[in-house]
């Protein structure tokens, strides 16, 4: 499994926000966590079905979604 397959959008749940391997822990909940300098480790610990690619997977996609370029009309 390539890391960005990792990252699973389901219209059903979470309101159609992307998640992590169909699991009910968003992407954003994860940056969110790194943003405020809690440890990967950490994070590890407060999410046990969590895995290290998991949250590569979630860095990863926050960056190619930050590069997608944005039309405006």
């Amino acid at each position: 499994m390539s890391l960005l397959e990792r990252v699973t959008v389901n219209p059903l749940q979470c309101g159609g926000r992307p998640c992590l391997r169909g699991m009910r822990i968003r992407v954003s909940d994860v940056l969110d966590l790194l943003g405020a300098g809690v440890s990967i480790e950490t994070v590890l610990e407060d999410y046990p079905d969590l895995e290290r690619e998991d949250i590569y997977a979630a860095l990863l996609w926050a960056a190619r979604y930050i590069d997608h370029p944005r039309l405006s009309a």
